[in-house]
């Protein structure tokens, strides 16, 4: 399998470079289902993506769930739920103001009632028709859709698990990687070979969970994060591999179209540190200009062209929403 694979020892990088780039379905594949639903797994899975990715925050009962934040009101009907309209409130998390409805102040129950909805209607007004549809998974249920979809396809399928805002976590009683260790013993996941990657911006949960288990772990890196020497030999210490986002790797130039590739790649790979893109969509709305296909922002544009940008800059894998064009770029490169 092409997703990241650590041995034995991966912190004292034994780990190998992936043979051939991965492809990893962003929330699944978001660009044609709601995000963090089972049937975006599910269809990515389809699709032939090498691994899914998925963020957990946890609920009041310290159950984790695939969202990419704690506030529920961009992806699910809890706003039109009267039952819980007293649960509206406002909070500060990672140093941002945010007003809404909380996974820490849900029970697993009251989550249950809750159904999915598309965050970005008007840019794909296709994933509105599958709202509703399903309520908010929790990791044991996509683990479990994991493993029979591996079974089911005869290969297998990677997981990379991303803890979301886990200092506020901590600040509230609910610190993530509990319940996530836990679960991947549970589900027999809790080593080198299983295909689980844990990821975070956090390198503090990161440095916390390097001698606690032996599934890989990367380090996410926005724009404006150092990325020198000095902060890739930090990195080496604790982490198997980046993901970092497109324009660390791939910047663009002030007229919005490609510029030329940093050493980013080249630095991390003398260090045994893999290097995984995000996150790849295909609307133009997101592409540098030279890569946008007519003047509609929800418009597809030439996203194989710019995945294959990236496996020329060296990448081992490529985040993406949409993991069936990826692949097509991926297959024809090989």
């Amino acid at each position: 399998m092409s997703v990241l694979t650590a041995g034995p020892t991966s912190r004292s990088h034994t780990a190998r470079l992936a043979v051939t780039p991965a492809v990893v379905a962003h929330r699944g594949a978001s660009g044609y289902r709601p995000e963090h639903t089972l049937d975006a797994y599910r269809t990515a899975i389809r699709m032939g993506a090498d691994a899914i990715e998925l963020d957990l925050v946890p609920t009041a009962d310290g159950v984790l769930l695939a969202r990419h934040e704690n506030e529920l009101g961009l992806t699910t009907d809890v706003v039109a739920r009267p039952e819980l309209a007293h649960r509206r409130t406002t909070k500060v998390v990672d140093g941002e103001t945010v007003t809404g409805w909380f996974s820490e102040d849900l029970t697993l129950a009251e989550v249950r009632t809750l159904t999915t909805r598309e965050r970005r209607p008007g840019l794909r007004p296709g994933n509105t028709l599958h709202d509703g549809r399903e309520g908010v998974p929790t990791l044991d249920e996509v683990l479990a859709l994991v493993a029979t979809e591996s079974v089911r396809r005869g290969r297998a399928v990677g997981v990379l698990l991303e803890l979301k805002s886990t200092a506020y976590f901590d600040g509230v009683g609910l610190p993530v990687d509990e319940p996530l260790l836990a679960a991947l013993r549970r589900h027999g996941l809790d080593h080198a070979r299983s295909g689980v990657t844990l990821m975070s911006f956090d390198a503090v949960v990161l440095r916390r969970l390097a001698p606690r288990t032996r599934v890989p772990l990367v380090q996410l890196l926005d724009v404006g994060d150092p990325v020198d020497a000095a902060a890739l030999d930090a990195i080496e210490e604790y982490a198997d591999g980046l993901g970092v986002h497109q324009e660390l790797v791939l910047p663009r130039t002030a007229e919005g179209t490609l510029d030329a590739p940093t050493r980013l790649v080249r630095d991390a790979h003398r260090r045994w540190l893999d290097v995984h893109v995000w996150t790849l969509r295909a609307e133009n709305h997101y592409l540098p200009a030279d890569f946008r296909i007519g003047p509609d922002p929800a418009g597809l544009g030439d996203l194989g062209g710019y995945a294959r940008a990236f496996l020329d800059a060296g990448v081992d894998g490529l985040i993406t929403d949409h993991p069936d064009l990826a692949l097509r770029t991926v297959a024809a490169a090989a």
